[in-house]
C-alpha cells in the first residue's frame, strides 16, 4: 500500500482520482501567537470602549431608545401642562357649577394624591416590573382627564381631579424611573436635560392657554382634547417598555404579583401616604378654606405628626422599606434630599408672593405680574437643560448645587432689601436669581443622588426625592402664606389711619384690587403695610437658603467619567 508520505520520487501533480495533497492543520495562534493575542485584546478593547460610549444599559439602539423615551417626554409635557391647567381655568369652571368657593380644591385634591401616592412607585415598580405601574398610571391619566370633560357636579369634577393627579403623578415617577433604567449615569445629564425641557415648557403653556383654551373651546374640552394624545402615548408605552424592566423581584423569584406582595412594607407604605396626605390637607385648608384653628386643619397635622412618628418605627424595622432611613439619615444621600426641601421652601415663598408684591406694591394688573415673572420662568428653564449638558459634558455634579445655592441666597437677601419707590423692571431682575439657582441646583440633584445609590435603590430614591420636593412645594406655599396674613394683619393696624380704617382694611385684605381705587394717603398705606407683610416671607426665605448652602457646600460628590463613576471624589 503506497505511503502518504511525500518523498523525492512523489510527482509533484498527481493525477485525477490519485491520492491528494497532504493536508495541515496550521491554526492562526501556531502562526503567530503573539500577533493573535494583541489582535484579540484589541477587540475586546475596542467592544469594551463602544460599550462604555454607548449611553444605553443594554442593547437598545438608538431607534428603540427614542421610541421609548419620546413618548416618556411628551407625557412630562402633558401631565405638568395639565397640573398647572388649573391656575386659569379654575374661575371658569366653579363659575359654571356655581361653586367659586370650591375653587382651592380643585388643586388640592390634584396635589394631594400626587404627592402621597408618588413614593410608593419606587418599591412597587421594583417588586412588580416598571411596565405594569406605567401602563396603569397611563390607563388612569387618560380615563380621568375625560372624566374631568364629562363631570356633572363641582363633587364629581373634585373627585376627578383627585384620580388625575394619582395618574399624572404616576406617569411622571415611571418616567423618571424608567429613564434612568435606560440610561447610564455618565449621560443622564443630557436626556435630564430634555426632561426639564419638556417639563417646563408643558407647565408654561398649562398656566399660559388655560384660560385661553377655555376661553376658545371651552373648558370641557380643554380637558377632553388631552384625551387622544394620551391615548396614543399608552399604545406607545404598550409596544415599547419591555416588561422584564427593572428589578422585577416577583419574576425573578418565581411567584405570582400577590405572593411577592405578602413580603412588601404595606404598613409602611400606609402611614407614608397617611403623613403626607393628612399634612398636604391640613396646609392647604388652613388660613385658605378653613381657619387655622378649625378641628378639620389642627385634626390632620397631629394625624400627620403621630403617622409620621409611626412610619419612622416601622421603617427602621422593615425589611425592604419603602422610604429607607439611611437615605434619609446619612450624607451625602441626606444632605441632597434635604437641601431640594429646603430649597423648594424658599423657592415657593418667592414665586408665590411675587406676583402679590408686583399687584399689591406696585399696582400691577394680574397679566402684567404673570408678564413680569415669564422672563424668570424661561431662563430658568433655559438654564436647567444647560445645566444637564454641563454634568454630562464635565462630570461635575457638585459645582451646579454650589451656584445654585448660593444665587438662591443673594436673590432673597436682594428681594428682602426692596426699597419705597424700586423701579418695577428692578424688581422684575430681583426676582431672578432664586429661579437660576433652582435651574442649576435641582437638576444635578437628581443625577446625584443617583450616583451615590446603588442601582437596586435608584427607583425608591428617585420617589423619596420627588416626594421631599413636593413636601416643599405645599410647606413653601402655606407658611409664606401664614406669615403674610399675620403680618398683614399687624402691619394695616398699624400704617392705615382714619375714620374708615376698619373699613379700608377689611376690604384690602379681601382683595388686592382695591388698593388701586383708594384715596393718595390711605393707598400709600396699604401698599407700606404690603411691602412690610411680604418683606417678612422673603426674609423667611434667607433662613431656607442659608440651610440649603450649610447642606451643599460641605457635600463631596464623586466625578461622573465616561463609562465609569471616578473613585477620586470632587474637591471644589
Amino acid at each position: 500500500m503506497p505511503s502518504d508520505t511525500p518523498s523525492e520520487r512523489t510527482p509533484l501533480l498527481h493525477e485525477p482520482g490519485n491520492h491528494p495533497l497532504p493536508r495541515h492543520e496550521i491554526t492562526r495562534t501556531q502562526l503567530a501567537p503573539e500577533l493573535v493575542e494583541r489582535e484579540e485584546t484589541e477587540i475586546e478593547a475596542s467592544n469594551e470602549e463602544a460599550e462604555n460610549l454607548s449611553p444605553f444599559y443594554g442593547d437598545y439602539t438608538k431607534t428603540q431608545f427614542w421610541f421609548l423615551y419620546g413618548p416618556i417626554l411628551f407625557m412630562y409635557f402633558l401631565a405638568n401642562f395639565d397640573s398647572t391647567l388649573m391656575a386659569s381655568s379654575h374661575p371658569v369652571i366653579t363659575s359654571y357649577f356655581h361653586a367659586s368657593n370650591a375653587a382651592s380644591w380643585l388643586s388640592t385634591a390634584f396635589m394631594l394624591t400626587s404627592t402621597a401616592f408618588q413614593p410608593l412607585f419606587g418599591r412597587v415598580s421594583d417588586t412588580l416590573g416598571r411596565r405594569p405601574l406605567y401602563i396603569f398610571s397611563l390607563v388612569m391619566f387618560a380615563a380621568t382627564t375625560l372624566w374631568c370633560s364629562l363631570a356633572q357636579s363641582i363633587g364629581s369634577f373634585i373627585a376627578a381631579r383627585a384620580f388625575c393627579g394619582l395618574g399624572a403623578g404616576g406617569v411622571m415617577a415611571m418616567g423618571s424611573i424608567i429613564t434612568n433604567d435606560l440610561i447610564k449615569i455618565e449621560f443622564r445629564g443630557t436626556y435630564q436635560a430634555y426632561i426639564n425641557l419638556f417639563y417646563g415648557l408643558g407647565a408654561a403653556s398649562g398656566a399660559a392657554f388655560g384660560g385661553f383654551l377655555c376661553d376658545r373651546l371651552g373648558w370641557r374640552w380643554t380637558f377632553g382634547i388631552q384625551v387622544p394624545p394620551i391615548l396614543i402615548l399608552l399604545i406607545c408605552g404598550l409596544s415599547s417598555v419591555p416588561s422584564n424592566l427593572g428589578p422585577n423581584l416577583a419574576q425573578h423569584a418565581g411567584q405570582k404579583w400577590y405572593q411577592t406582595l405578602k413580603g412588601f412594607d404595606l404598613a409602611g407604605s400606609f402611614c407614608l401616604t397617611l403623613t403626607t396626605a393628612s399634612l398636604i390637607l391640613g396646609l392647604n385648608l388652613g388660613g385658605n378654606i378653613l381657619p387655622w384653628n378649625h378641628p378639620i386643619v389642627i385634626s390632620a397635622l397631629i394625624t400627620s405628626v403621630l403617622a409620621a412618628a409611626l412610619l419612622i418605627r416601622i421603617e427602621s424595622r422593615a425589611h425592604r422599606p419603602v422610604m429607607p432611613l439611611t437615605m434619609l439619615s446619612k450624607s451625602p444621600r441626606a444632605n441632597l434630599v434635604f437641601s431640594n426641601f429646603f430649597g423648594t421652601l424658599g423657592i415657593n415663598t418667592v414665586v408665590f408672593n411675587a406676583p402679590l408684591y408686583f399687584q399689591a406694591v406696585k399696582l400691577d394688573s394680574a397679566s402684567m405680574s404673570g408678564f413680569r415673572l415669564a422672563a424668570s420662568s424661561g431662563l430658568q428653564t433655559v438654564f436647567a437643560v444647560s445645566t444637564g449638558f454641563f454634568i454630562t459634558y464635565t462630570g461635575r455634579m457638585k459645582s451646579p448645587q454650589a451656584l445654585g445655592a448660593i444665587c438662591m441666597l443673594i436673590g432673597s437677601i436682594v428681594l428682602s432689601s426692596m426699597w419705597d419707590g424700586i423701579p418695577p423692571w428692578l424688581a422684575t431682575i430681583f426676582v431672578v436669581p432664586p429661579s437660576l439657582g433652582l435651574a442649576f441646583m435641582f437638576p444635578a440633584t437628581s443625577i446625584s443622588v443617583l450616583a451615590v445609590s446603588s442601582h437596586r435603590d435608584q427607583a425608591v430614591m428617585t420617589s423619596t426625592l420627588s416626594l421631599w420636593r413636593n413636601l416643599g412645594t405645599v410647606m413653601g406655599v402655606a407658611i409664606s402664606s401664614l406669615i403674610v396674613q399675620n403680618g398683614l394683619i399687624a402691619y394695616l393696624d398699624e400704617y392705615i389711619t382714619g375714620p374708615n380704617k376698619i373699613k379700608i382694611i377689611q376690604n384690602v385684605r379681601k382683595s388686592v384690587s382695591t388698593i388701586r381705587e383708594l384715596e393718595g394717603l390711605h393707598q400709600h398705606e396699604a401698599i407700606m403695610a404690603y411691602a412690610a407683610a411680604l418683606r417678612l416671607a422673603f426674609m423667611s426665605a434667607i433662613l431656607y437658603f442659608v440651610i440649603v448652602n450649610m447642606l451643599v457646600l460641605p457635600i463631596q460628590l464623586p466625578r461622573l467619567g465616561k463609562g465609569k463613576v471616578a473613585a477620586d471624589m470632587e474637591d471644589e
